[in-house]
């Protein structure tokens, strides 16, 4: 056995997210995507001068001299991915997580132990899907010397580490251009759609099975272990990995105009509810939130995001909040033309029910114009009532701060201030389920990261999950994560 050594080393650490709902859909696809993608990997670190430490199941753990070029590998590595995930069927798609520390570890027999490696393992729980988060240590070696921008995400207690982590978020910048997308016929901008559903079922029983079949991250890396390669190479078209099908549709950040920074999370939030509507809709293809604000505050040309993301159609918009009104633009644009097809401005009095039949209205018009260019959507689904509203704007307010608080904040402070507004608002409105879903969440990070903690909180964030599930349908899956962390985690 060779002596154990102590360095200082950048770790990178990465999983797949949603690995086991992959496998369980298809695990010959999802093992040939993975040992690809893997390959990939596998590449960058070479070329960055890293070295693979590990590779079990859908992780992978590698260690690097520089900050530099650990950073430089991750970006490498997703930028190549968001490449390959496009020709991809959307539910085949596999996106990875990628943390990335710095810090002093214990070498021995290759194999690589201690708090670097564990903080490591923590960041890339926080990163989003397709993302990238740095500890602040890695942020300290890196900022002004490489052409990327980061975004501060708070400090974040973790799991067996004393004190909190700065955490960083890489901006990416999207892949190539898409392909031109496929022709269609000029719009008729005089429909007008009824109401649009604008909240999205969450697939909750598909979460809590895969979330209970999956083991908890390696924190501690072993031996580098082999890696099982498929025989011979597969075709690069398959019909499992289908291309999709149907217009894209990229939802921007809408603008606060309200002259104070403090609105901005009601101006996101009504964007993101747009969103959610669109992608009630299997016939379209409604880019995420993670992609589509990354625009936000930037001046942009929509034909520039047409070539970054592949988006057939833009929508942009802006929210004024004055006393006890509030007015909400709209626009359509065809991102590839840059060219308007539709605008409308809302004047409203500020209440719950304006806001929700505004979002509703402006999902109508978009669907109308573009169901008559494709002619893929039918009067029956545009007819679909929303569900799981309130008619309380304090309410909905409390849920829009909870999409601020996961988006921006996590941290404690912001946690029990949010905490205490969705408290008040399941009290206000018994019935509203969005809220039951971010308490149920808040609760969920009481237990997990040790945020405000008080008695019973896996009590009551169970309580809150299936509170939601029976008011549902529901458009986040947090409370299904409620109920799988307390099937997890209680004794």
């Amino acid at each position: 056995m060779v002596e154990a050594r102590r360095k200082m080393a950048a770790i990178l650490s990465t999983d797949v997210a949603g690995y086991s709902r992959l496998m369980e859909d298809d695990a010959a696809a999802t093992v040939e995507t993975l040992t690809k993608f893997r390959e990939i990997f596998r590449g960058g670190i070479a070329r960055h001068q890293g070295r693979v430490v590990d590779a079990p199941g859908d992780n992978l753990l590698a260690e690097f001299a520089s900050p530099i070029e650990a950073v430089e590998c991750a970006v490498e590595v997703q930028r190549e991915l968001f490449r390959r995930n496009r020709q991809l069927a959307e539910h085949r798609r596999m996106e990875f997580r990628i943390g990335i520390n710095l810090g002093d570890v214990l070498e021995q027999d290759g194999a690589l132990f201690g708090d670097g490696v564990n903080i490591a393992a923590r960041l890339e729980g926080l990163a989003e899907p397709g993302g990238i988060c740095v500890s602040g240590k890695i942020y300290e070696e890196i900022e002004g010397k490489l052409d990327l921008a980061c975004e501060a995400f708070g400090e974040h207690e973790v799991k067996n580490i004393a004190k909190p982590v700065p955490v960083y978020r890489v901006a990416l910048e999207a892949g190539s251009a898409p392909a031109k997308p496929p022709a269609r016929r000029g719009p008729q901008p005089g429909l007008i759609a009824a109401a649009v559903a604008v909240v999205v079922v969450a697939g909750i029983a598909v979460w809590l099975v895969t979330e209970r079949s999956r083991p908890e991250p390696e924190v501690v890396a072993g031996a580098e272990t082999a890696v099982q390669e498929t025989a011979g190479s597969a075709p690069e078209s398959d019909a499992i990995l289908a291309m999709p099908t149907g217009p894209k549709i990229a939802v921007l950040a809408f603008k606060n105009m309200s002259g104070d920074p403090e609105q901005e999370y009601f101006s996101d939030g009504i964007a993101e509810d747009i969103i959610t509507g669109l992608s009630r809709f299997d016939e379209l293809h409604v880019l995420a939130r993670n992609s589509t604000f990354q625009y936000k505050g930037k001046a942009v040309d929509v034909r520039q995001i047409a070539r970054d993301l592949g988006a057939d159609y833009v929508v942009e918009g802006s929210v004024r909040k004055s006393g006890t009104r509030v007015r909400v633009t709209a626009q359509l644009l065809d991102a590839e033309e840059g060219s308007h097809l539709w605008a409308e401005s809302y004047d409203r009095e500020l209440t719950a029910d304006s806001i929700f039949e505004v979002q509703d209205e402006i999902s109508g018009q978009i669907v109308t114009i573009i169901a008559d260019a494709y002619g893929i959507i039918t009067v029956t689904r545009l007819n679909q009532a929303r569900q799981a509203a309130t008619h309380d704007l304090g309410a909905y307010e409390c849920v829009l701060q909870a999409h601020e608080f996961y988006r921006i904040y996590f941290n404690a402070e912001k946690h029990a201030i949010v905490r205490d507004c969705l408290e008040q608002a399941v009290e206000t409105d018994p019935n509203y389920a969005d809220a039951w879903v971010w308490l149920s969440g808040m609760y969920r990070d009481e237990y997990l990261y040790g945020f405000n903690p008080r008695p019973n909180s896996l009590d009551r964030m169970e309580e809150a999950g299936m509170r939601a599930i029976e008011l549902g349908p529901v458009d986040n899956h947090l409370a299904a994560m409620s109920v799988a962390t307390r099937l997890r985690f209680a004794p």
